[in-house]
């Protein structure tokens, strides 16, 4: 449970920071993927998923990038 919860902030303050920065850059994709960072975390309840899920999409942002 507690794991759950350091994930989730850990992955949506990822997302929100990714958010605020593809917001400056006008890069849209960024934004989705931050978005999906922020919001993945309610949906996944299982932790060994919800650390899979947000390390995978923190490598999609890491590719993403220009």
């Amino acid at each position: 449970m507690v794991a759950n919860l350091i994930g989730g902030l850990i992955f949506s303050g990822i997302g929100l920071v990714a958010l605020s920065y593809a917001k400056g850059q006008a890069n849209i994709k960024m934004g989705f993927i931050g978005l999906a960072l922020m919001g993945y975390p309610y949906f996944v309840t299982n932790t060994l998923a919800m650390y899979a899920v947000g390390i995978a999409l923190t490598a999609a942002l890491y590719f993403c990038r220009d």
